[in-house]
């Protein structure tokens, strides 16, 4: 699903593997998935995206292992002093500990962190971000895998892959087109919006909330930073959960909180096309719980048929 503007639909999508009916990747399609995120880790921190990917894909199965599927996992690490949750399973001994995470982005995240702060990795960085050779061999040099063959599975899979290109990029790929909201829901452009340093439109909703429209190869973490939020302030606004892992172009982006309950005056709405909840909260800009409350559901899935009435604030 893809979140548009289109009537009164939003759709909600990517949802994180660990939900049910969990269905395979292929290699191919994992680096079409995380590639965006790959590529701006590579940026920030100087590790090439081609060995990012290389590496989630073997340590995660291409995101289908179990370790991927329930933890958000993707590149094996374990607990090392990690004060968050934690899954056990067997690895190199029985019963090993590795960190668990609220999304699989956030697992990306931790790894390029886990690499600048251990010392016996510090020589990597020595590397150009373009010399997925070396830095292949230095991971297994510096204990990263038990696997003497650690290097050459990860050259084979970017070299098969051809995800050394990624490593010339300057900027992650985002399409620039604009966009063009349709719907009943009055939207306006911010004046000024366009500031220094930001590269996404702010738009404002009839309600007056602020959104983004989220473009090819954008991450949370991406759209936290150039707006100043923590990726907890940006997963609260938009009802996020868990199961959101990655963002896809169209979605929108609610960059202030959604509306809550009025108090004064209902604002009901029939449904005109069958609509689950998320795409309400979204198309309206009304805060998740606030629907369900005013509506009396206890479920995040529901769904709502055509010409159901909704009661939104």
């Amino acid at each position: 699903m893809k979140l548009h503007l289109v009537s009164i639909g939003v759709l909600l999508t990517s949802f994180s593997m660990a939900s049910s009916g969990h269905k395979k990747i292929t290699k191919q399609e994992y680096v079409d998935q995380w590639k965006g995120v790959a590529i701006e880790q590579m940026m920030m921190h100087n590790i090439p995206a081609s060995i990012t990917l290389a590496q989630g894909i073997l340590e995660s199965g291409s995101g289908n292992s179990d370790l991927a599927v329930k933890a958000n996992n993707h590149f094996g690490i374990k607990c090392h002093n990690w004060e968050g949750k934690k899954m056990y399973k067997d690895d190199d001994t029985k019963n090993e500990c590795f960190r668990v995470y609220k999304t699989a982005e956030l697992s990306y995240i931790d790894h390029s962190e886990f690499l600048k702060k251990y010392n016996r990795y510090a020589f990597l960085f020595d590397y150009k971000s373009d010399d997925y050779k070396s830095w292949a061999k230095g991971l297994k040099k510096a204990g990263y895998a038990t696997n003497p063959k650690y290097p050459e599975l990860l050259i084979g899979i970017i070299e098969d892959l051809g995800l050394h290109k990624f490593d010339g990029f300057s900027n992650p790929e985002i399409e620039t087109k604009p966009h063009i909201a349709k719907t009943k829901e009055k939207v306006v452009v911010e004046k000024g919006s366009s500031m220094r340093g930001n590269v996404h439109q702010v738009y404002v909703h009839e309600k007056g909330v602020k959104y983004v429209v989220a473009k090819k190869g954008d991450t949370f973490y991406q759209i936290a930073k150039e707006f100043g939020l923590k990726l907890s302030q940006l997963y609260k606004y938009n009802d996020f959960d868990k199961h959101k892992d990655v963002l896809v172009e169209g979605d929108i982006i609610y960059i202030r909180p959604k509306k809550r309950r009025n108090l004064i005056k209902r604002e009901v709405t029939v449904i005109q096309k069958e609509t689950s909840l998320i795409e309400l909260s979204q198309t309206h800009a009304v805060n998740l719980n606030t629907l369900k409350k005013l509506n009396g559901i206890v479920d995040d899935e529901q769904v709502f048929a055509t010409g159901r009435e909704v009661t939104l604030r």
